[in-house]
């Protein structure tokens, strides 16, 4: 008589893969490869020429980066611009991104800055005026700068993190929000540090990248 349920012999049988964690749960290996995205700021110095914006934007869009917000202006040298990415990726994305706009012939360096980078952004914000009083209590406590005025609407000026502007559009927002208009975040590192020059660790990949490059392409010595 035949014991036992039907099916291949314990030999043949697939094994889970995996391993247990403390609570002894199987752990799924590409769930647990997953890692969580954060929000950084990524500087880039380019050419300050016609179509810089379409390569890198182009590059974005045939990757399928996420980026939160993008701003380009000039410099205090005429030849080079600076572009300014707010992007939430997990990290391998991050290093991703980096490497990719690194390819670009316009760009000139890539940085990621620190998370104590002064990170700036500015917003307009057109409410109803109904309140007046009560509208320029709320501009007081956010420094907001009044730049148009009549007796149905007020739009201020709002500069400062992130953060602060979310804070600022909410608080605005009992009073009716007309329209809103942001500029996207830009930022320079602290201090003495170069917004767009390679960190310590960058600098040490890049030159022994360089290095490897070197001894593929040096010449051999002649006989």
């Amino acid at each position: 008589m035949k014991r036992g349920l039907e099916g291949p012999p314990p030999e043949q049988r697939q094994a889970p893969v995996g391993r247990r964690n403390t609570q002894g749960i199987r752990i799924d290996p590409e769930v647990e490869a997953r890692q969580d995205p954060r929000r950084t700021v990524i500087s880039a110095l380019v050419e300050h020429e016609p179509g810089v914006l379409s390569d890198v934007s182009g590059l974005f869009s045939r990757r399928q980066f996420n980026i939160e917000s993008l701003t380009v202006g000039p410099t205090q040298d005429d030849a080079r611009a600076r572009i300014t990415l707010v992007v939430e990726e997990p990290d391998p994305g991050i290093d991703q991104i980096k490497k990719q706009l690194r390819k670009l012939v316009p760009v000139v360096s890539v940085h990621e800055l620190e998370p104590n980078a002064m990170r700036r952004e500015l917003a307009l914000i057109k409410v109803d005026a109904e309140r007046p009083d009560q509208v320029a209590a709320v501009a007081d406590m956010y420094g907001a700068k009044t730049v148009d005025s009549s007796p149905e609407t007020a739009t201020f000026e709002v500069t400062g993190s992130r953060q602060k502007i979310d804070a600022a559009i909410e608080t605005f927002g009992q009073f009716g929000i007309r329209e809103i208009s942001r500029t996207g975040t830009t930022a320079l590192a602290r201090g003495t540090d170069e917004t767009t020059g390679p960190s310590p660790a960058e600098a040490s990949v890049t030159s022994a990248e360089a290095a490897k490059q070197d001894s593929y392409t040096q010449p051999a010595d002649d006989d």
